[in-house]
This record gives structure tokens, C-alpha cells and sequence, in this order.
């Protein structure tokens, strides 16, 4: 099991949701209102006059097979629109419960 951490331009959520329907996954969690700005580059997203843009965020528990399709449709979501701004990390996760 692995955890995928995903933070996108709030422009992203309808390809976000469709990309997690195709793929089969079902449970996350979202924040639907997180602000941030890139390590590198990109401009900040703080839901300010100056800098209007919002990020969410979702972090989601899948099987290690699904998670090289869903990084790969995230890489090719960002390309489509690199200024947009969208970071996503895998972990290592246990099951708890």
C-alpha cells in the first residue's frame, strides 16, 4: 500500500476526479482549500489580490499497482499546463486498522 500526496491548481479538480474515477480510486481525502507555492518556480497560490490563485490537495491510499498510472496521468496533466502548478509525492503506508 502506498500513499499518494497530490497538490493542484483548484483548475485541475474536474481532471483530478475523472483521472481517480478511471483509475479505480475510490477513497481520498480532499482539502478543498490549501494555499502553497513551488520549491522552484511557479507563482504562489494564496487566494490573495495579489496572488489569487488556490491550490487543493488530496491524499489518497492505493495498491502499489496503481501507482505508477496514476503518477504517470499526473506527469501528463501537469504538462499539459505547467503554470497551473500540480506536485504529487508517494509513501510508504500501513495499514493501521
Amino acid at each position: 500500500m502506498k500513499a499518494v500526496f497530490i497538490s493542484y491548481n483548484q483548475a485541475h479538480t474536474l481532471e483530478v476526479n475523472t483521472m481517480l474515477d478511471k483509475l479505480e480510486i475510490r477513497g481520498f481525502t480532499r482539502w478543498a482549500l490549501t494555499e502553497g507555492r513551488g520549491s522552484t518556480d511557479g507563482e504562489p497560490h494564496f487566494a490573495t489580490h495579489a496572488w489569487p490563485s488556490m491550490n487543493s490537495s488530496i491524499l489518497t491510499f492505493v495498491d502499489e499497482g496503481k501507482v505508477a498510472p496514476l503518477m504517470e496521468a499526473l506527469r501528463k496533466l501537469d504538462a499539459e499546463a505547467p503554470q497551473q502548478g500540480l506536485r504529487a509525492f508517494v509513501l510508504d503506508a500501513h495499514e493501521g486498522m
